[in-house]
């Protein structure tokens, strides 16, 4: 049964001392055993503060890199080494270098969606709620934004005093949906909102009446007095917004709109990690982890005050 299963993580994790993490986009099961559920980056820093000698990052590998940037020191396990990102793993090293020497007087703007190895050649960090502010800081004029153009090309209506260029990553999860999949959705939901993540085509933001990370979208909803809300995000945020909030109405943007390799993990894979039957521990060497960590540190300096 379910609740031997969530029992036993709980055990073990109390006896092995392991603080976990889970992305909102995880199922609602495993966010239940969770020590800590937010965004990729607010998990990183939730795991900085943790106590716990080791970490288990219940959401996709470039996640659990970061963790792995900011607590060298910590064990950081993967429960699913399959899961990965294709927006992170959109733009290697080798494209980025070339992208670098076209552009060579762009400062680069990496999204915290990237691999460990590829922000070894970025000069910002940015979150996707994070981004604008950053951007607008920063003292360079002309930027680099890698890997999703949809968030990029977004952040660029919000500073046309900037120069930004855009590679031609995304995520296929949100990027797969336009204009006519939400307006269905609004015209079979007439009286909600429609909140969508920037990560969404232009078509979709541009009928959207809020823009935000999955955090913000989840606040927004639950301090709304609307009680009808189509949500342009990863279809968990329903589940969670409904159990949260069952006064109100959540619908998904598409029945269809699942990232399956944040569906990857599953309760079990959580407590095969703890047993020692599957999982990876994430190990990089400290030279990448450091060059890496300059552009973390960055967004941090710029993202103050």
């Amino acid at each position: 049964m379910l609740s031997d299963i969530q029992r036993k993580i709980t055990e073990l994790k109390k006896e092995q001392d392991v603080c976990i993490l889970a992305h909102c986009y995880q199922t609602h099961d495993i966010l239940e055993i969770a020590d800590y559920v937010g965004d990729s980056f607010g998990l990183a820093q939730q795991a900085e503060k943790a106590p716990n000698k080791t970490v288990m990052m219940c959401g996709v590998r470039f996640m659990a890199e970061t963790v792995k940037i900011l607590c060298p020191e910590k064990r950081v396990l993967l429960p699913e080494p399959d899961a990965g990102c294709p927006m992170a793993e959109a733009v290697d090293k080798d494209m980025l270098l070339q992208l670098k020497e076209k552009y060579k007087d762009y400062a680069v703007v990496a999204y915290i969606n990237t691999t460990a190895d590829l922000k070894t050649e970025c000069d910002v960090c940015v979150t996707s709620s994070s981004a604008k502010k950053i951007i607008e800081r920063m003292p360079e004029d002309k930027i680099l934004f890698i890997p999703d153009r949809n968030l990029g090309g977004f952040i660029a209506k919000q500073c046309p005093e900037k120069t930004i260029v855009t590679v031609q990553g995304c995520c296929p999860t949100h990027a797969q949906y336009n204009g006519k999949d939400a307006e269905r959705a609004k015209s079979a939901h007439p009286n909600a909102l429609l909140l969508v993540h920037p990560e969404c085509s232009p078509e979709v933001t541009a009928l959207a009446d809020f823009i935000g990370s999955t955090t913000e979208i989840m606040d927004y909803a639950k301090k709304s007095d609307r009680r009808e809300f189509i949500i342009g995000t990863e279809n968990s945020i329903v589940q969670h917004l409904g159990i949260d909030c069952p006064e109100k109405r959540f619908y998904p943007l598409s029945k269809n709109f699942i990232c399956p390799n944040m569906q990857l993990t599953k309760i079990a894979s959580v407590l095969h990690c703890l047993e020692g039957t599957d999982g990876e521990e994430i190990i990089l060497d400290e030279q990448t982890r450091v060059a890496a960590k300059r552009c973390i540190d960055r967004m941090l300096e710029l993202g103050n005050g």
